[in-house]
């Protein structure tokens, strides 16, 4: 912990930075809310962007702090974090973002932040400062989230199946058509509720590092609050296209009735990790998800090499991001 507040300067460029990273993670996983609605054709893509980007936004209402509080003190121990550290882990999130979405890879923002934190830390002072707790549970729900929005969305499948099974196939579409609304903007209140919380959780930790907050604060200054809210529903707004290709199309083909049961098992999913408190990644929940949606009509309707490309991306996407972490620390020693 730095004994002195740190030059504001440092600070006003390490937020602006921790805001980029969350204008990115909207921009990145917008597909996640909004691929399914979009590939169904319920939405145009300007439409959805927006309507999502409301949601993202509206969630800053409807959440407690609990993912916040896990970046900010679950993580890694707050007193050995400094300004580089801080820096390190916003280069190695933002690295691994940039690379997986020009690949069009729907990889998690969330455990790019997480691994970056976890690369700088121990770049600095080694594992010891790496709180236990909080990594198993985070790295548990990289395999929780995936297969919870799987049961849940093929079990909506299968459910809904059965309760139209008299009702004639445009009925149907016509209903979900209007349905996947409600889904769409419920997995949306999820990703901004979940999402934007970790970037306030690490501007959070920058603060109480820097001697701008203490580390007995309940919650973080609500300057920190709106403006990452806002900055993940801007970032939502600009959209991933590449991603909304390969989520809403290239793992499996999507009706209405099925992007609302993806969506719904999804949100679901989102909702209960938020209010334990574990920072997830939307990206696994809505891929899960919509994998079990697929996998309910038959085995052959999920490109698995596909969602198989996923997965590794999933399992490199920490250590890559706290590899690039490590060298932006050090690069940050030289610098300052």
């Amino acid at each position: 912990m730095e004994t002195v507040q740190t030059a504001l300067w440092i600070v006003v460029v390490l937020v602006a930075l921790a805001i980029v990273f969350d204008f990115m993670n909207g921009f990145h996983d917008a597909a996640n809310s909004i691929a399914t609605v979009v590939s169904t054709g319920v939405l145009k893509p300007t439409q959805a962007v927006v309507f999502a980007a409301f949601f993202n936004f509206v969630a800053i209402f409807v959440f407690h702090l609990s993912v916040a509080a896990t970046i900010g003190k679950g993580i890694v121990d707050p007193s050995v974090v400094d300004t580089h550290v801080i820096f390190g882990a916003l280069v190695g999130a933002i690295t691994w973002n940039v690379i997986t979405w020009y690949y069009g890879i729907p990889s998690s923002s969330s455990h790019a932040l997480i691994g970056g934190i976890v690369g700088a830390v121990i770049a600095k002072t080694g594992a010891g400062a790496l709180v236990a707790s909080g990594i198993f549970k985070t790295v548990a729900f990289i395999f929780v989230s995936p297969m919870l929005g799987f049961l849940l969305g093929s079990l909506m499948m299968l459910i809904v199946a059965w309760v139209f099974r008299r009702t004639s196939p445009n009925r149907v579409d016509k209903w979900f058509r209007r349905l996947q609304l409600v889904s769409a903007g419920a997995y949306s209140l999820g990703h901004g509720g979940n999402d934007a919380q970790k970037t306030i959780g690490i501007i959070w930790l920058l603060l109480i590092a820097t001697g701008y907050a203490s580390a007995g604060d309940a919650s973080p200054p609500m300057w920190v609050i709106i403006s990452c809210y806002a900055a993940i529903g801007m970032g939502t707004m600009f959209g991933g296209w590449r991603i909304v290709k390969t989520m809403g199309q290239k793992i499996t083909k999507l009706k209405p009735v099925g992007g609302f049961c993806a969506e719904t098992g999804g949100a679901m999913t989102l909702f209960i990790a938020t209010a334990l408190g574990i920072p997830v990644s939307t990206t696994h929940t809505i891929t899960g998800a919509i994998v079990g949606v697929g996998s309910t009509q038959r085995a052959s309707a999920v490109r698995w090499g596909v969602a198989g490309n996923i997965v590794w991306a999933w399992i490199l996407t920490i250590p890559a991001s706290a590899f690039v972490a490590a060298i932006a620390y050090w690069v940050s020693l030289q610098l300052y």
